[in-house]
């Protein structure tokens, strides 16, 4: 009996052996080229197919392709069909949107093997999430910033006119995920750091939303939960945090957290009532130097945040929920900022940056340093707004972004107003000069023909992301982009109408 027992425990060594050699022989192409070649898209895909096939919570799907015919996968991890189970929160982290900034996708991959593996298992109780490793395939495998077109992704999620940002977008309409995240790479090496003898030296940096008419409690939630917890959670693992800053040097530039424009990923997914992050590590002078630890950053930054959200799924997703519901239940006539500024508070933030000289870290006080966006202009949320049907350019638009449309039964009962661009003057928007037009408004009820129109209401979760969108003042806004001039024309009336009551 004894000799019996002892052969089965040596049996189940042995296959214990054998299945936890079997796990770790899962190898990203990084690690099997032992990170001396980066992962380029076919190889990226036959590793999600080889991980899919092996691992029941885990399923690949295509949800586009680039015009270059390269495939952009999405990773489903659910212990059930992704976004059924209504108790847990939906999480989407999606990667390189920015050709030439490769840890994100490795990073990713990193945590896809990891989930490949079992090791986060226990995340899928309260858990949906879904991943793009890999949102620009193009510029990926050329490594250069941009995609196929020479389009800059995360400048366009409000025009969507790129098949990958239009495919993240229809992704994100489908799921309505609740948490999202995009990650990125910063890169430190610019001449005027240098010149200034020290450089940002953070594993990871993390940004929430800054644009004002996101929502309040989200951005309050990020600031006073979030960014301490994933500060701790880094630090822990030996990788540097730093909230997201951009601008600098400190003594030559302004230093702020960030852009407010709704056409990149965190803002564009944070205006539909989204908790949106944004995460950065830090890029190499060439892609591949440090890669190893740069994609170790990066997946330790996106467990952070899957752990940050296990622990608390119950207050986001009410959170989310109730600012959601406000969005589609709100009234109309509420402030939405179509011109901002970022301004100083009177803080001051200290920066430990690297030396140049010394190869050590120095501490560095900001006093250019602008931290809240400030409104310049507000305009009253309108019911909605009324596009000429026979414009096809605003026809797509509406329908890349899905957005719901009606029809207004009485006229009687609603204002419509339409503006007349008296001028065209220019403002600064983060450096950049857009048009500024001059308006008078016109009620131009009896006048109209609204068969010939559109209805685009308001009250919809996309509806103050439309204001913004829609509003010829907006700095933000369609008329500031190439093919969209149009709407805008000295003394010419704009297009597209203001419904009020």
């Amino acid at each position: 009996m004894k000799t019996l027992l002892n052969t089965v425990a040596l049996y189940l060594v042995v296959l214990l052996t054998f299945l936890t050699a079997a796990c770790s022989q899962i190898q990203t192409p990084l690690e099997k080229s032992n990170f001396t070649e980066l992962s380029n898209n076919k190889d990226m895909c036959s590793f999600l197919d080889e991980v899919s096939a092996n691992k029941g919570e885990l399923k690949t799907a295509i949800i586009g392709r680039t015009t270059e015919g390269r495939d952009i996968p999405a990773v489903f991890v659910s212990t059930d069909e992704y976004g059924t189970d209504t108790s847990k929160v939906k999480v989407l982290l999606f990667a390189q949107q920015h050709g030439n900034e490769q840890s994100g996708k490795e990073g990713a991959l990193f945590l896809i093997k990891e989930i490949a593996e079992g090791k986060l298992d226990y995340l899928l109780d309260k858990i949906d999430l879904l991943i793009v490793p890999q949102v620009n395939p193009d510029g990926a495998d050329a490594d250069k910033r941009r995609n196929g077109m020479d389009l800059d992704l995360n400048r366009n999620h409000l025009i969507l006119t790129a098949p990958e940002t239009a495919a993240l977008h229809k992704l994100f309409d489908l799921y309505l995920p609740e948490v999202t995240m995009d990650v990125h790479e910063y890169y430190p090496y610019s001449e005027s750091w240098t010149n200034f003898g020290a450089i940002k030296n953070f594993d990871e940096q993390f940004g929430s939303l800054t644009n004002p008419n996101t929502s309040q409690a989200i951005r309050e939630f990020s600031k006073k939960s979030f960014l301490p917890f994933i500060q701790k959670y880094m630090n822990e693992r030996d990788f540097t945090f730093q909230e997201y800053i951009i601008g600098g040097p400190p003594t030559v530039e302004r230093i702020r957290h960030s852009t407010f424009d709704i056409n990149d990923g965190r803002q564009s997914f944070g205006s539909f009532g989204s908790f949106s992050l944004i995460m950065e590590g830090k890029n190499g002078v060439e892609s591949i130097d440090g890669i190893a630890r740069r994609a170790e950053g990066q997946c330790a930054g996106m467990k952070g945040l899957l752990q940050f959200v296990y622990e608390n799924s119950e207050a986001i997703k009410k959170m989310v929920a109730d600012e959601r519901s406000k969005l589609i239940n709100g009234e109309s006539d509420d402030p939405v900022a179509i011109q901002m500024e970022h301004i100083a508070n009177g803080d001051e933030l200290s920066l430990t940056l690297l030396s140049t000289q010394t190869n050590k870290d120095t501490v560095v006080t900001v006093k250019d340093y602008r931290p809240v966006v400030n409104s310049l202009y507000d305009v009253k949320k309108p019911l909605g707004y009324l596009i000429p049907k026979n414009d096809m350019v605003l026809a797509a638009w509406t329908k890349r972004h899905n957005l719901k449309s009606a029809d207004i039964e009485k006229e009687e009962d609603y204002k419509l107003i339409q503006y007349f661009i008296t001028g065209i003057d220019s403002i600064d928007f983060e450096g950049d000069i857009v048009i500024n037009p001059s308006l008078e408004e016109r009620n131009v009820n009896e006048k109209i023909n609204l068969s010939e129109y559109l209805f685009l209401p308001t009250r919809q979760l996309k509806g103050t992301f439309i204001t913004q969108a829609l509003e010829p003042k907006s700095m933000i806004g369609l008329a500031t982009y190439k093919g969209y001039e149009y709407l805008v024309r000295q003394n010419e009336l704009y297009p597209i109408l203001r419904v009020g009551k």
